[in-house]
């Protein structure tokens, strides 16, 4: 089976990209099941209701989030009634939503999609790999294809979580720092690993940002109000073919459309 996995969506630009782009992949690839990465749909931060609903209209079967998951106030609401929005697992008990969904793909083969934040110059949470291992537990022994969006800062971190959960999950793909890595592969016990899937956003920009604004600040030091860049666009994503009988990986394929 074929999944797609699109890098982090910022803003307009990224919504316009998955719009136009999206259902191409889909039909050209034979995808059976499209993740996307909505954490800055929403103006560069968080994800709206009808953001959500735009983005799954346009094809995404389930939206992964990030350390910007809590930006938008009804967010609270939406992550208890929309199941096809997944967190980041490792937020403490209470909080609204949950980080693992188990959803069936178009070729009727249930495919589970985790959610987890990394810790390393980022916010202070529980530990990702120990929830990886609960997460993990949680599953039915038919579930084979795992799917790990792991939204970290750290390239170290990212690594080691591949490796750590090489042979135990289909594939380890990276998220939140807006630049597709070149390091796809498939480790050693199967699992198609990447550092970052990247961004799919403004190109003229700082990681979807205003150029002028982050040099600025960059320059003098000096707080500064980002902005979503404009103008064309750029997507990111990978393309992983599965085994759906053992949930090994063949292949972990890079994509980049540009308008």
């Amino acid at each position: 089976m074929r999944i797609l996995m699109v890098g982090d969506v910022v803003g307009r630009p990224g919504r316009k990209a998955i719009k136009e782009n999206v259902p191409d992949l889909v039909r050209s690839h034979y995808i059976d099941l499209t993740v996307v990465n909505g954490e800055n749909a929403a103006g560069g931060k968080g994800i709206t209701r009808e953001i959500a609903r735009e983005i799954l209209a346009a094809g995404a079967d389930i939206i992964t989030m990030g350390n910007h998951v809590w930006q938008q106030k009804e967010v609270f609401t939406l992550l208890t009634r929309e199941e096809r929005i997944v967190r980041p697992a490792n937020y403490p008990p209470g909080v609204p939503g949950t980080g693992l969904h188990v959803l069936k793909a178009r070729n009727g083969v249930p495919v589970a999609v985790l959610n987890l934040a990394g810790r390393v110059f980022m916010d202070a949470l529980d530990c990702p790999f120990r929830k990886a291992d609960e997460l993990l537990a949680t599953l039915a022994p038919e579930i084979k294809v795992i799917l790990l969006d792991f939204h970290a800062e750290a390239s170290s971190e990212k690594m080691a979580m591949g490796w750590y959960l090489d042979g135990r999950v289909s594939a380890v793909c990276g998220t939140h720092t807006h630049v597709q890595t070149a390091d796809e592969r498939i480790l050693p016990g199967g699992t198609a690993y990447i550092t970052d899937v990247g961004m799919t956003g403004p190109v003229h920009s700082i990681i979807g940002v205003e150029k002028e604004a982050v040099l600025e600040k960059f320059l003098t030091g000096l707080p500064r109000r980002f902005e979503v860049a404009t103008g064309p666009y750029q997507l990111n994503a990978v393309i992983l073919d599965i085994d759906e009988n053992t949930g090994r990986a063949r292949s972990i394929q890079r994509v980049q459309n540009f308008e």
